[in-house]
């Protein structure tokens, strides 16, 4: 496969990927609205169970529309996999948004407001975005070309081996 139609696959399963983000994210920051505003829980606890939610869409989205063609190593080493790619992202996202509520808070002396709260839990789910779509192309749905057998039987060529979607 020469490297255009690389860009173009990876395009369109960076593009599935987004749109299954964005939802998750809706649901993600719906959830954490809720789990804060309304029922009054701490922020990291609100965060870490909002992303929990927002998880079980993210893996169906991911595995049947995204990834969708991708090889499968079993369905519970796979979700295994998601899950601790999950648990590393969440966590991430949890730190960020402690450490950005403790820096408004330093900087203001008083509790991040409503927005301040939403902005930097924004900005965690961008940075988390990033690292998890490089977990999930690379590790959770790897992609083997069902072709990589024979074109590389009896060569020692390994740049063909990662594939670019």
């Amino acid at each position: 496969m020469d490297r255009r139609s690389r860009l173009r696959r990876l395009a369109g399963v960076g593009t599935r990927f987004l749109i299954v983000g964005g939802i998750s994210t809706l649901i993600e920051v719906g959830a954490f609205n809720l789990f804060v505003f309304v029922f009054g829980w701490d922020l990291v606890v609100g965060k870490i169970a909002a992303s929990l939610v927002a998880l079980i869409n993210a893996y169906i989205g991911n595995r049947e529309w995204a990834f969708r063609g991708r090889d499968r190593r079993g369905r519970v080493a796979e979700i295994v996999l998601f899950l601790a790619v999950n648990l590393v992202c969440t966590l991430l996202g949890a730190g960020i948004v402690w450490l950005g509520a403790e820096v408004v808070q330093g900087a203001t002396g008083h509790a991040p407001s409503l927005p301040i709260v939403n902005l930097i839990n924004l900005g965690s789910i961008a940075v988390i975005v990033l690292v998890r779509f490089v977990l999930y192309h690379y590790i959770v749905f790897r992609h083997t070309p069902k072709d990589a057998t024979a074109e590389t039987a009896g060569s020692d060529d390994r740049s063909g081996a990662v594939s670019g979607d």
